[in-house]
């Protein structure tokens, strides 16, 4: 699923907005979840999973091309955890 799909789809459900409204709801959420991520927070959603920044250390890495070592930075990255309830739904336990 795209962003202009779940668009389409929550215009489809809530037919008392226009897909402008809609969009623009959309765009409020992704934005917020964006800058709280920039900002180290985590994003918690019950049933669905969380969203955390992990460190990584500085370590050698290699160029998958020429095979040379490259000395990769301390960097952050986005992690998401699926919730308990997403995972059961994807294994059809519940």
């Amino acid at each position: 699923m795209t962003k202009n799909d779940l668009i389409k789809r929550l215009q489809e459900e809530l037919k008392t907005y226009s897909l402008k409204d809609v969009n623009y709801a959309v765009e409020i959420i992704f934005d917020s979840m964006t800058d709280a991520i920039k900002r180290g927070e985590r994003i918690e959603l019950r049933g669905f999973g969380s969203f955390v920044v992990r460190e990584r250390k500085p370590r050698m890495g290699r160029n998958p091309k020429s095979g040379a070592e490259v000395k990769l930075q301390e960097r952050k990255v986005p992690f998401f955890k699926t919730g308990k309830e997403l995972r059961l739904m994807v294994d059809n336990k519940k």
